[in-house]
């Protein structure tokens, strides 16, 4: 029983090493097909240009209108990766629960309600049903963001701002061919999700602070 409490830790540790290196096997199988196009000179050069708008949720949120710009390249008819930075404007409504006259809730430092924001990022963009038509489109921004200006975004229980926020942004949505004679020009429409986050901002209790939101984009595609 001894020597069986013994070994049995050992398989199993054997066997997720094994399933691990059987996937990173077949992620690095994959890595050639993707990069073959960049190699042989022979992907297509891809541009976004994105408007976007974004209603805050929960007691901690804000809303955003923001446009920004990819540039990439599209490695197969599914797959399209780039990068790209956007200028946003963020509104905090910290105002829920409080009565007219009332002050706000003061923090940290020189606080503000609306505030510009600029957003760089990767972008992973995955189409699906690719026959030449309206399609959809699963797309991911993944990277940082930053306030701009000396002052925080005076949020309802904290502040936030003089940092590196991480920036998620997927989205899902519909691809529009605007031209049979260019297909590569497109319109796409779809609805969004926004996390940012970061542990360097300023409340009463902790330096951690979070902003979720929902709402739509509208892009053109060439």
């Amino acid at each position: 029983m001894k020597l069986l409490k013994k070994i049995l830790p050992a398989v199993c540790v054997i066997i997720c090493f094994a399933g691990a290196k059987a996937q990173y096997y077949e992620i690095a199988t994959q890595i050639p097909s993707l990069l073959s196009p960049a190699l042989s000179g022979s992907m297509a050069y891809k541009g976004f240009v994105e408007l976007s708008g974004i209603g805050g949720v929960g007691t901690d949120r804000a809303n955003f209108i923001g446009l920004s710009t990819t540039q990439g390249f599209q490695y197969s008819s599914w797959f399209f990766m780039g990068a790209g930075m956007g200028i946003d404007v963020a509104m905090a409504r910290n105002n829920d629960d409080r009565t007219a006259g009332d002050a706000p809730r003061q923090y940290y430092g020189d606080n503000a309600t609306t505030m510009a924001m600029l957003p760089i990022f990767s972008d992973f963009r995955f189409n699906v049903g690719t026959g030449g038509g309206t399609s959809m489109f699963i797309d991911a921004k993944i990277g940082a963001a930053w306030f701009l200006g000396n002052d925080y975004l005076q949020l309802h229980d904290r502040t936030m701002g003089h940092g590196a926020q991480f920036f998620l942004q997927p989205a899902v949505g519909v691809r529009i061919p605007i031209s049979s004679a260019n297909p590569r020009q497109a319109i796409n429409i779809g609805v969004t999700y926004r996390l940012l986050t970061s542990d360097n901002n300023y409340s009463w209790y902790d330096t951690a602070a979070t902003l979720n939101g929902l709402g739509a984009s509208i892009s053109f595609e060439w």
